[in-house]
């Protein structure tokens, strides 16, 4: 008799890009989990950084030395983030984390930056659920989440948004206000909306590799 095949989870689909029901159980517990820790987060003094160091590691997925993250912070599971050593995360950024959020080490994070990994179709047939009726328990709208990865040694400015599937190579910097909505390569300043290229830096710098978390 043919083994039967595993079953293709809801977190299966979240965590392969494909659209997923993002008010499965599965995903209500890791929010529960993460909003339970996040309060108490956000609540403590600014020099106690012992207990933040021991909230994040049962946070975040994965986590180095010396990372401070600044007051407010928001995040949605908290699991898929995974940080380098050596970061700097300032106050009020969230981090919407429902696929892989990967930021290497030696990086610095502005204020107000907004890291988004969940999206939606664009058309509005592709967008709703055609068979949801009020009351049901699944999300009316079609979601999807694809990951973000920050290379070693990146800048990104004050208010910096960041969309699904964006790449940004080591040692770059995003000037404050960009939105990035592609990928932008290693070792340049990129600004604007849709952010862009303006020129090469660190031509002299052999350490900003993407592999060195």
């Amino acid at each position: 008799m043919e083994a039967s095949k595993p079953e293709h989870t809801e977190l299966d689909k979240c965590m392969a890009g494909e659209i997923y029901d993002c008010h499965d159980p599965i995903f209500l517990d890791y929010k529960n989990h993460a909003r339970r820790l996040l309060a108490e987060y956000n609540r403590l003094a600014y020099d106690e950084k012992e207990r933040k160091t021991t909230i994040l590691r049962e946070l975040f997925g994965s986590i180095g030395e010396n990372v401070s993250v600044g007051l407010p912070f928001i995040c949605d599971y908290g699991r898929n983030i995974h940080i380098g050593s050596n970061v700097s995360v300032n106050m009020n950024c969230t981090f919407v984390d429902c696929n892989t959020i990967t930021i290497g080490s030696d990086t610095l994070i502005a204020s107000n930056v907004q890291l988004y990994t969940a999206t939606h179709p664009v058309e509005l047939h592709d967008r709703l659920r055609e068979d949801w009726t009020p009351g049901d328990a699944r999300y009316r709208w079609h979601t999807y989440a694809r990951p973000i990865t920050i290379g070693r040694g990146c800048w990104l400015g004050g208010g910096v948004i960041v969309l699904p599937g964006v790449t940004i190579g080591a040692g770059t910097v995003i000037g404050a206000g960009s939105v990035v909505t592609r990928d932008i390569p290693a070792n340049v300043v990129a600004v604007g909306n849709p952010c862009r290229v303006l020129r090469r830096i660190n031509d002299d710098e052999s350490a900003t590799t993407d592999d060195d978390r």
